[in-house]
């Protein structure tokens, strides 16, 4: 990319990144008031727009005080980015200084609709906007980040390509070395001592096990639809990633839940399992952080629910928090004991 056009894009990034962090915490303090006001039955403007106020002065002072200085600062100090390897400041000031202001919001409207109206004469059930505005806004800053790393102007190699191309020159360099080791040796080479069975099994490396061969398509409409770009990827998994999440913050809203206090674990767990965005996508401690973060207490949360409230969450998320604890566990750990390694002994 030229110079002009990496700045400009630097400048769409931030300028979307702080939308983000800034239109979030307003629309949910104004969302909380309008509630509040409902409620109430009252025609007072004056401490709604005291509250509007407040928001207000708390996403400029954020902003002014925390995120303006963190970004200039890094910014300016190269070496100081070099150093942050593993996680991301951007998304940890994203986590404290938005979603869990909106989520403290969105825990409070519940308990003013319990104070004021008791909890007979709540709706049946709590409005789904606020936190979906919530969680999207950080999805969406999220996928920006990952994105900073690519172009978004031009065609992306894929994949296939990139391994296609070093593959291919993996080949030529090897047959180009054996070309050169022949003509400065001319002497036909010795043939090598026979080895063992058991010595050539030993040191053999274990077959890769043989997948299913897919089709190539060279041209026409297939070719055109097999296209695959790793920028648009990005904006699939990041929504398929924050998937169970959202489905937990939605059982949150159902009347059983909210009624009772089972909305504070759900909330609690829920922000909890939004931790694992500070970390890079290619942070090696991420797949065991989505263990103990989300999966392992969503486990104890649904099963809980289900045990008192009844099916007010979906069973298959259970089921997916189970597999996917017991897999990693069985293949990451059980399989280095002799018991579980039949296949390497074989």
């Amino acid at each position: 990319m030229t110079g002009n056009g990496s700045i400009l894009c630097q400048c769409v990034f931030q300028f979307l990144l702080f939308s983000k962090i800034s239109l979030s915490s307003l629309i949910m303090t104004v969302i909380f008031l309008t509630s509040k006001i409902k409620i109430r039955n009252t025609g007072e403007k004056t401490h709604y727009w005291l509250m509007v106020s407040c928001s207000i002065a708390y996403v400029a002072s954020v902003s002014l005080l925390i995120w303006v200085p963190i970004k200039v600062l890094l910014y300016k100090k190269h070496h100081l980015s070099k150093k942050i390897k593993g996680w991301r400041p951007v998304m940890m000031m994203c986590v404290v200084l938005t979603t869990l202001p909106s989520f403290s919001f969105s825990i409070a409207v519940t308990e003013v609709q319990k104070n004021i109206n008791g909890s007979a004469n709540l709706p049946d059930t709590l409005p789904d906007l606020p936190v979906s505005l919530v969680l999207t806004s950080l999805i969406v800053v999220d996928i920006i980040e990952k994105l900073r790393t690519y172009p978004l102007r031009g065609r992306q190699k894929s994949n296939e390509d990139t391994h296609i191309h070093a593959t291919t020159l993996q080949r030529i360099k090897t047959v180009t070395d054996q070309e050169r080791q022949n003509e400065g040796n001319p002497a036909p080479p010795q043939p090598a001592p026979r080895t063992t069975a058991s010595a050539a099994t030993t040191r053999s490396p274990a077959p890769a096990q043989a997948g299913p061969e897919e089709p190539a398509f060279q041209s026409g409409v297939l070719r055109a639809m097999s296209q695959r770009d790793a920028r648009a990827e990005i904006f699939l998994w990041s929504f398929l990633l924050w998937s169970d999440t959202i489905e937990m913050v939605r059982v949150a809203g159902h009347q059983a839940v909210y009624k009772s206090a089972w909305v504070y674990p759900v909330y609690l767990f829920s922000f909890i399992s939004l931790l694992r965005i500070i970390f890079t996508p290619q942070n090696p401690l991420l797949n065991s952080l989505g263990i103990l973060l989300q999966d392992l207490p969503f486990i104890f949360v649904r099963l809980s629910l289900i045990i008192d409230l009844g099916p007010v969450t979906p069973v298959l998320g259970l089921c997916k928090n189970v597999l996917v604890t017991l897999s990693y566990v069985y293949f990451n750990y059980l399989t280095k004991f002799r018991v579980f390694s039949s296949f390497e002994l074989n």
